[in-house]
């Protein structure tokens, strides 16, 4: 709801500062005093187009301010849009303010911060309505229809059940394209898969491999240099010309010293052990190189064998990956794709027959979705009938009209026909009115403006007082063309209608202003040479006056009849 409104330098306006509660809020004042002016300030904020002509003479800058509670219908839509814009605030209260500057860009704000004015617009969507300024009227707008029908007839499961179903066949329908668009393609994708496949298997790959080729080639590419260095040292060792001693033959007559050394000092005896094992690792060590010189062997083939089996493995690695591991992943993957291709049109074929079983069963759950929409249009369109009647409109006639549309691929509702069908059902709604007989049902966006529109919306939001979520609702020349007998009608269905919305209205009709709960009285004077208009909140006395000069003027026999019309309107509020 609005809890405060903040105008400085809007027209004739030069600072208000509003507060208000919730029920029914009434404006009554003298043609010109700015009642008007304060609802245009209102849809500027709102998103209405700013002119220049609204600023204050003289007066370099203009701004409004509101300060909403957030209802908790709204909550969730609401904090979304301030989420999507990084403006939400942990508060049950949301800010709006709009600038209108005469030298540089206006400023629209939420919560204190710059905003877009798009902003203000869709979050007043779900904030007030203000019937009247059509830009802001939210029963204006088509696509709202079908929700509020919904509310009023209450098909909020049915329409879950239908959607589950919807949900269901849109899941097949994204799974049978992509399957379609793969078979599509199946057959060259699966002839180069099948290859690359086939590639990878042929090689018979093992992890590793490839490291211990890269020792193997190098040991094989240097064998002659390998037996050369391994001649070399065996020569030193054992195998020295005739006339050189040979290691072994040197390290022997050591071993044979240190023998004798032991025998003469026993203490030395471990030292004859280490000297034992020494020469006994050497000749070890001797026997494994010769043995190492002996499986040298020079073989080409075998080189070129290795070196074509590294080539092939480098070969799949520029192909499928940078390890042997992840070649053979890729062949894993390769097989599993493979593999879906050929059960690709099977599965293609149980999706088609699950598709239309699906669409048998959408089109059930729609046609009966559609008939409970047809019965509580009806009932809606009675009700609303029967409150035009009460607010002088008799003759006006309201209608819910259903289009739906054939469509070939669509849900299948008997005698061979399809329809076209969405996520919230088989049809689109729009209200239409008939205000007068016989100029036909027109939308609701071409009824006449001023307050045959104010009573038309008032009678639907009666009638859909539990199924609309705007919190606030505005009411500017509803009273126009009436006289006090229906303007006590209109006022008493306002404050009923105050009972689960906040209500602002403009009236000059004394019946409808007494049942106000806040009563604004909206007056202009001269100050310094200056018109300014101002708002008083009425009570006591002041609003018996008020309404007495509202039934022509301050006279004792009119301030008799104001005291009658608050004394009936309160009988008329206890029966709500």
């Amino acid at each position: 709801m609005l809890v405060e409104l903040r105008i400085k330098n809007f027209a004739i306006i030069n600072e208000l500062e509003l507060e208000f509660e919730p029920g029914l809020i009434v404006f009554t004042g003298e043609t010109g005093a700015g009642k008007s002016i304060i609802m245009g300030a209102l849809s500027m904020l709102l998103g209405s187009r700013a002119d220049m002509t609204d600023l204050r003479s003289g007066a370099e800058w203009a701004s409004v301010e509101a300060v909403f509670r957030i209802p908790d219908k709204v909550r969730e839509p609401v904090c979304a849009l301030l989420e999507q814009e990084a403006l939400l605030e942990e508060s049950d209260y949301l800010t709006l303010g709009r600038e209108l500057r005469r030298d540089r860009q206006n400023v629209a704000r939420v919560n204190g911060h710059r905003a877009s004015v798009s902003l203000l617009v869709e979050l007043g969507k779900h904030l007030i309505d203000i019937h009247g300024q059509s830009d802001h009227l939210s029963l204006m707008h088509v696509n709202q229809h079908l929700g509020l029908l919904d509310r009023y007839a209450d098909v909020e499961n049915v329409l879950r059940s239908y959607q589950e179903i919807y949900q269901e066949l849109q899941n097949v329908q994204q799974e049978l394209a992509s399957l379609q668009r793969t078979e599509h393609e199946a057959a060259k994708r699966s002839e180069l898969l099948a290859y690359q496949l086939n590639e990878i298997e042929a090689a018979n790959l093992i992890e590793g491999e490839d490291e211990e080729l890269k020792h193997e080639h190098k040991r094989l590419a240097n064998a002659e240099k390998l037996a050369e260095l391994c001649q070399g040292a065996l020569v030193t060792l054992d195998d020295a010309p005739p006339d050189r001693p040979t290691v072994m033959e040197l390290l022997g007559r050591i071993v044979v010293d240190v023998k004798n050394l032991a025998g003469i000092d026993p203490s030395q005896v471990p030292l004859n052990e280490s000297v034992q094992k020494l020469f006994e690792g050497i000749a070890e060590f001797s026997h494994d190189l010769r043995a190492y010189l002996e499986s040298l062997e020079f073989d080409p083939a075998q080189l070129k064998g290795v070196e074509e089996r590294l080539n092939l493995i480098r070969s799949l690695k520029r192909k499928y990956g940078q390890t042997i591991s992840q070649v053979l992943e890729y062949a894993e993957k390769a097989g599993a794709e493979l593999e879906t291709f050929v059960n690709c049109s099977a599965r293609i074929a149980e999706l088609d027959i699950l598709k239309e079983k699906l669409l048998i069963e959408l089109g059930k759950r729609g046609q009966y979705l559609t008939q409970q929409r047809k019965a509580g249009a009806e009932k809606m369109a009675g009700a609303l009938e029967r409150e035009l009647e009460d607010l002088r409109m008799a003759q006006a006639r309201f209608r819910v009209d259903f289009s739906q549309l054939p469509d070939p691929e669509g849900v299948p509702v008997g005698e061979g026909r399809r329809l076209a069908y969405t996520r919230n059902g088989l049809e689109e709604i729009e209200f239409l009115i008939e205000s007068n007989p016989g100029e036909g049902f027109k939308p609701l966006a071409k009824v006449a403006s001023g307050g045959e529109t104010s009573r038309l919306m008032l009678a639907l939001k009666q009638v859909l007082v539990r199924a609309d979520n705007i919190s606030t609702l505005v009411f500017d020349e509803i009273d126009q063309g009436i006289g006090g007998r229906v303007g006590a009608v209109v006022g008493f269905k306002l404050r009923k209608l105050a009972g689960q919305h906040q209500v602002f209205c403009i009236t000059h009709l004394p019946q409808l202003a007494g049942f106000g709960e806040q009563h604004l009285h909206v007056l202009k004077r001269i100050e310094n040479g200056r018109t300014i208009t101002q708002v008083r909140f009425l009570t006591g006395e002041e609003r018996v006056n008020e309404l007495a000069q509202m039934l022509g003027g301050v006279s004792e026999s009119n301030k008799k009849a104001a005291q009658d019309i608050l004394e009936s309107t309160n009988q008329l509020v206890k029966s709500l």
